[in-house]
């Protein structure tokens, strides 16, 4: 897509929710027609942002999905990722405490149906790679309609790489694992068009799973996380299997958007697939990815963080940082969402990251910073900032002349001597009078807001104290004079942080 209006018809689809329930949803997310960098979903320009289990929600019996879609609901927050079933993982997989995506042998539920064939290791019944679980649909139709009416977008991720053999011992499609004789290749040919009884496997769920989810309007495709780890997945495979989403849904009548997994951090994606119109990142600090990729016109997403220890601040940053810098789709893996906790209040965790209330509500402050404004008409651009303190960083969207969201933070967090201090720099501003606003991204808190006279060029502004990092929204202010105010110096303003709801 490119910039530039289209027409965009919203048609409206009767669709009866497994649940029962009966309601009308809108097309497809899709991306905005007049800035494809960011969504366009239920007639609004949507980012999509938030802290969320680790995958598990519909293959694991033991998980609550309704209360955990409640909590997600609560804070505001429109995004989960969930994985299909095809992959599984063990309770000692990567030091995970309650791990989602590890349930109990006989709580894991797949598109696949189990055999009458006893199988080994305790893991249950032979799966029968030809028979579909009518149960499982059932519970993935419940999920999507919950999530649907709960504002929430489902990331829908296809398939998983192995990371090591234990994990394909396990697979539904090992060979074990099965009574159709499929899976006798080692885990790194799994999949890359090698063996053709696993590769039409493959196209088969994929077509069924699109079948049984035309219907919702509150999904995207995600071909497979993290192909790109130890030579497990080809490009020319994930291109089969788009291909296969995409005659699926001709089929059908039906279009929904479409992601890749590309890269750890930052990659250049050379010649991206047509039919792959959202491109995910992880880990993506700093947020070099998105300029990156920027001309492709896509969403640039950051779907997992982690790695970086329990406090809140690196991952606070990496959304604030990411998102500023002109990305569409933050996802905090968030570890306190496990079977016995699904409202996300297990705090005595040791996976490898953070998460809990705390975190869920920084991220919501996010989200309803971004949403104060018409991102739509914004693009990132640091350059209009100078003269930066060494030791901080800096992220801004512009609407030059008309508004600008600015985050500005500490590289390595709250000083050692714990004291809150100012940050002073320059903002390239077109004459004009403005209203400027300061946020703290921790708490919520907003300052009183003070009108600025510029007279255009570089204007100083002075933060207010702050110990990690700081946010500013600064819009132009028509009613005002543009003439400076008496008494003050052109272009300096710095507001004190008061407490205010709509944080």
């Amino acid at each position: 897509m490119r910039h530039g209006k289209r027409l965009f018809s919203t048609v409206l689809i009767l669709t009866t929710f497994a649940a029962g329930t009966t309601a009308t949803a809108a097309a497809p997310i899709a991306l905005h027609p007049e800035n494809p960098h960011y969504f366009l979903w239920r007639d609004k320009p949507a980012v999509l942002v938030t802290s969320a289990e680790h995958y598990g929600a519909v293959l694991n019996l033991d998980f609550d999905f309704n209360r955990y879609l409640a909590e997600l609901q609560k804070h505001g927050l429109n995004l989960t990722r969930t994985f299909s079933g095809t992959y599984v993982e063990l309770p000692h997989s990567f030091g995970i405490t309650g791990n989602p995506l590890s349930p109990e042998p006989a709580r894991y539920i797949t598109p696949w149906a189990r055999s009458s064939t006893p199988g080994i290791n305790d893991r249950g019944p032979k799966f029968d790679l030809t028979q579909w679980d009518p149960a499982y649909f059932e519970r993935l139709k419940d999920f999507m309609s919950a999530a649907a009416q709960a504002g929430v977008v489902v990331e829908f991720t296809l398939f998983c790489t192995l990371y090591e053999d234990p994990l394909w011992n396990a697979s539904p499609m090992y060979v074990d694992n099965n009574v159709n004789g499929v899976g006798t290749c080692p885990r790194q040919e799994v999949f890359k068009l090698m063996h053709d009884d696993l590769t039409q496997v493959q196209l088969a769920v994929t077509r069924k799973l699109v079948q049984e989810l035309h219907s919702f309007d509150n999904l995207i495709y995600e071909v497979c996380n993290e192909p790109y780890v130890d030579d497990c997945v080809n490009l020319e495979w994930q291109h089969r299997i788009v291909d296969a989403i995409v005659e699926e849904e001709t089929q059908l009548g039906s279009r929904h958007l479409i992601s890749m997994n590309i890269a750890n951090q930052k990659a250049r994606v050379d010649s991206p697939n047509p039919h792959v119109l959202v491109l995910n990142f992880h880990y993506a600090y700093p947020p070099e990815t998105v300029a990156m990729n920027q001309d492709h016109n896509r969403v640039i997403g950051d779907n997992e963080t982690g790695f970086r220890g329990k406090e809140d601040f690196p991952y606070r940053s990496e959304g604030w940082d990411f998102l500023l810098a002109g990305g569409a789709l933050f996802n905090h893996l968030d570890w306190s969402f496990t079977p016995p906790h699904p409202d996300g209040d297990f705090t005595s965790f040791d996976s490898p990251g953070g998460g809990g209330p705390a975190i869920r509500q920084q991220v919501a402050v996010l989200k309803r910073f971004l949403e104060e404004f018409d991102f739509v008409r914004m693009q990132p651009d640091a350059s209009l900032a100078s003269a930066l303190p060494k030791g901080f960083s800096l992220q801004l969207l512009a609407e030059p002349g008309m508004a600008y969201a600015l985050y500005l933070r500490a590289r390595e967090g709250a000083p050692e001597d714990g004291a809150k201090r100012p940050v002073e720099f320059l903002l390239e501003l077109p004459a004009g009078a403005y209203a400027v606003e300061w946020l703290d991204p921790k708490s919520g808190e907003r300052s009183a807001g003070e009108a600025l006279n510029h007279a255009g060029g570089p204007c100083r502004l002075v933060t207010p104290p702050f110990l990690e990092d700081v946010a500013l929204a600064l819009r132009r202010h028509p009613a005002a004079s543009t003439a400076p105010e008496s008494g003050s110096e052109p272009g300096t303003r710095r507001a004190h942080t008061r407490k205010n709801n709509r944080g």
